[in-house]
């Protein structure tokens, strides 16, 4: 079995800065690619951001340049850096991750993290 637990949520002020994580465990063999994504009320899960096993990126345009996607191969885990936050930002945060459990391939979800900015 393969958990995600997402972390560093919260409330924030339009302009600051969150730090989100995402760590997988369990009988992992390969991570591929990890992402996150965001869902506001009433609206549907949309794509921020995307990391692939060899550290290649990409955003969403309404994030570009304030948001940064990396990962600790190491740790099984991901990051976003959150800056020049918007109310438009807040939505639960979900992590996406691409993995092997030895030559099966699957992808798992976390149960999101809330994010709120207030302006």
């Amino acid at each position: 079995q393969v958990q995600l637990v997402e972390s560093g949520g919260g409330l924030v002020q339009a302009g600051g800065s969150l730090r989100l994580s995402c760590a997988a465990s369990g009988t992992i063999s390969r991570i591929n690619a990890m992402g996150w994504y965001r869902q506001a009320p009433g609206k549907q899960r949309e794509l921020v951001a995307t990391i692939t096993s060899d550290a290649s990126t990409d955003y969403a345009d309404s994030v570009k340049g304030r948001f940064t996607i990396s990962r600790d191969n190491a740790k099984n885990t991901m990051y976003l850096q959150m800056n020049s936050l918007k109310p438009e930002d807040t939505a639960v945060y979900y992590c996406n991750v691409d993995l092997y459990i030895s030559l099966r391939r699957s992808q798992y979800w976390g149960r999101g993290t809330q994010v709120t900015v207030s302006s």
